[in-house]
């Protein structure tokens, strides 16, 4: 199958539209904020961690060549360089 080239802006648009549209629901739960969640963003599959690192190598596994995203659970942004992680209020 030939491998369709995406922007960056697209990549980020599909994960927050799956996001959106159902995993939030499944993974925002106390135990999880400030998790990462691990998005394949042609598939719909995702995976949650505390990094991020072992659900994008499991993802990988699953689908070769996957198109991944991460958000981080519960928050504006998934890492911060000396700024301020701001908590996203539900």
């Amino acid at each position: 199958m030939q491998a369709i080239l995406l922007s960056r802006e697209e990549v980020a648009h599909r994960a927050k539209q799956l996001y959106e549209g159902g995993i939030r629901q499944k993974v925002e739960t106390e135990e999880n904020i400030g998790k990462m969640v691990i998005i394949d963003i042609e598939t719909g599959d995702y995976e949650v961690d505390k990094t991020g690192l072992q659900a994008s190598r499991n993802l990988s596994k699953k689908h070769l060549n996957a198109r991944l995203f991460g958000i981080r659970i519960g928050y504006n942004v998934a890492v911060s360089f000396g700024g301020v992680m701001e908590r996203v209020s539900k």
